[in-house]
């Protein structure tokens, strides 16, 4: 990561190495909110509501043997285990599955989240991340390619609302959502590069990033 004062953005640069965070195959240039500067412990839930808008571009991504681009997660929405959770269900960490995560995919916008694989489970198995399992995911009609776009992201008791440039919107709201509603959340922005091809790597590039509560 690095500040391009040419352009006015910071620049996430990310590529396969060796060295990478816990809970990943994947290497990752990436801010994650914190709600008090220096601690990980103070998060919010969706009946607190977050937002989180930002103004970015893809400066430059590799392509694989196939000639498509890599995909690049650009946001995220992170669940987080309090410790009183960690405990009771016997984790070594405090970590939960993301909600959301904000792709790159071949020049488009593309949005995963979680559904439960079984309606009727409660705590403590709902906190287990096998618990939790992926949709089918969507995309926005709009191809972004290489220009600068704008990305919001609101959350409500229940409610999850992802827009591209103010013009098309994409809702969650359902029992999934509702139920989610167990964990602490967490805000992560910059490139979390999905491949581990030698050679590879992506810049995301980042004009206005606002978080509020």
């Amino acid at each position: 990561m690095y500040i391009d004062s040419t352009k006015g953005a910071i620049v996430f640069h990310a590529m396969p190495i060796n060295s990478k965070t816990a809970n990943t195959k994947y290497t990752r240039s990436e801010l994650r909110e914190q709600m008090v500067p220096g601690e990980n412990s103070v998060n919010w839930t969706f009946k607190d509501g977050a937002y989180m808008k930002g103004k970015l571009a893809m400066d430059e991504v590799t392509r694989d043997d196939n000639g498509k681009y890599h995909r690049v997660i650009i946001m995220q929405i992170h669940g987080r285990l309090t410790n009183e959770q960690r405990d009771l269900i016997g984790e070594d960490d405090n970590n939960a599955p993301p909600i959301l995560k904000i792709y790159l995919d071949k020049g488009k916008i593309r949005v995963k989240t979680k559904v439960l694989k079984n309606l009727n489970v409660r705590v403590p198995e709902i906190l287990h991340e096998e618990a939790w399992g992926d949709d089918e995911g969507f995309n926005f009609e709009e191809k972004v390619d290489f220009k600068k776009f704008t990305l919001e992201v609101k959350v409500s008791d229940g409610k999850m609302v992802i827009s591209l440039n103010g013009n098309e919107y994409k809702v969650y709201e359902n029992i999934h959502i509702k139920k989610w509603g167990v964990f602490e959340n967490y805000f992560k922005a910059g490139n979390y590069f999905q491949t581990r091809d030698e050679g590879a790597y992506a810049k995301v590039r980042f004009y206005e990033l606002e978080i509020s509560h």
